[in-house]
């Protein structure tokens, strides 16, 4: 889901530029405001967490391979606004450091990873819980923060003329509907297994 440099048109590049980092302002001048000191060594460890994790494929239907995106397990431990923050700091490092996702197609995959992914999971994951519980609303919530990514992944690639938005949507949409199941497996697990030792982590303040 990282969009590499020369794939997006100045105009859509800008675009999400501009939207990425008005959004990520307002989460870090949130999270001046509200951040706890007990909070800041769990940013470190799930920031670390998630780039890791990140650095792991694993292989899909037909040759492709997916790895763990981590938006939603951000954002439950942390906040929304946080896990922004976390997914901003992984994929600045990714891009400039191992060439993963181009400079220019930063803002991009921040809008799809960091707003979408994380904001927008978080948000679906708060409308499930009291429906579905937690480890079924983690599920689904993880699942579907990578499937709209995708979708936004390609919609940016269809208005920057690559490809048609149907032909795009049915590509990316279809091999990350795989990789979500990945994502939601791996994020309950973890929220699995801090439920039962430090339930405490998933009752801290949300920012």
């Amino acid at each position: 889901m990282h969009i590499p440099d020369g794939f997006l048109s100045a105009k859509t590049f800008s675009v999400f530029y501009g939207i990425s980092i008005v959004a990520v302002g307002i989460a870090l001048k949130n999270l001046k405001n509200n951040i706890e000191e007990k909070q800041v060594p769990l940013f470190g460890v799930v920031s670390a967490f998630i780039f890791a994790a990140q650095m792991l494929n694993f292989p899909v239907a037909g040759g492709t391979s997916g790895h763990f995106m981590g938006g939603v397990l951000a954002a439950i431990l942390l906040g929304p606004f946080s896990g922004l923050v976390i997914m901003t700091t992984v994929l600045i490092i990714q891009c400039l450091v191992f060439q993963d996702g181009g400079i220019t197609a930063l803002g991009a995959n921040v809008f799809n990873m960091g707003i979408i992914g994380a904001i927008g999971g978080y948000y679906i994951y708060n409308l499930l819980i009291k429906i579905f519980g937690r480890i079924a609303s983690v599920f689904i919530a993880s699942w579907t923060s990578i499937i709209f990514a995708s979708a936004f992944c390609a919609f940016q690639l269809s208005i920057s003329g690559i490809v048609p938005f149907k032909v795009s949507l049915i590509a990316m949409a279809s091999v990350h509907a795989l990789i979500g199941i990945g994502e939601g497996i791996i994020t309950v697990m973890v929220i699995g297994f801090l439920t039962k030792i430090r339930l405490d982590l998933l009752e801290l303040k949300k920012i």
